[in-house]
C-alpha cells in the first residue's frame, strides 16, 4: 500500500470511528427523549464502576466521553488529510481520542451492543498500536504537494 493510499484509508477509519461515537451519542439522546422505545440493544448510560451516578449524571458523563472522542477522531482525520488543522496534530488527536474512547467504554461497559463495543475497542487499540508503537502511517500529503 502506498503511503498516500494509507493516509486516505487511515483517515477514513478515523473519520468513521469518530462518527460512530456520534452514533453512541445519538443513542443516548434517543433513549433519554423516548424511554421505553426499541433501541436495538442500546441502553441508558449507567456506569458499573460508578453505580451511584444518577441517570442524568451518567448520561452527561457518557456524552462527554463520546463528544470528546467524536471531535478527536474527526479532527485527527481532517488533520491527517491536511484539512482545517495542521498536519502534525493528527497523531496526538488520534491518541487522545482513542484513550478517551477506551476509558469511556470501560466505564460504561455493558450499556451498548457487544458488536459495537468490540469494534470500538479494536479500532481504539489499533490506532494506539499503529500510531504509538509502529509510527504508522507515514504522514504524507494526499494531494501530492
Amino acid at each position: 500500500m502506498s503511503d498516500q493510499l494509507a493516509t486516505i484509508v487511515v483517515g477514513a477509519v478515523l473519520l468513521l470511528h469518530g462518527l460512530g461515537h456520534g452514533g453512541a451519542l445519538g443513542a443516548i439522546v434517543w433513549i433519554a427523549a423516548r424511554p421505553g422505545t426499541k433501541t436495538g440493544g442500546w441502553t441508558a448510560a449507567r456506569s458499573w464502576l460508578l453505580p451511584g451516578l444518577s441517570p442524568r449524571s451518567a448520561t452527561m458523563l457518557a456524552s462527554a466521553f463520546w463528544i470528546t472522542s467524536l471531535v478527536g477522531f474527526v479532527g485527527a482525520a481532517l488533520a491527517l488529510w491536511g484539512i482545517l488543522l495542521p498536519l502534525d496534530t493528527w497523531r496526538p488527536l488520534a491518541d487522545v481520542a482513542a484513550v478517551v474512547s477506551l476509558v469511556g467504554i470501560f466505564l460504561f461497559l455493558g450499556d451498548w451492543p457487544i458488536f459495537n463495543t468490540v469494534a470500538a475497542v479494536v479500532v481504539d487499540v489499533a490506532v494506539l498500536v499503529a500510531v504509538l508503537v509502529l509510527d504508522w502511517p507515514p504522514t504524507v500529503s494526499i494531494t501530492g504537494t
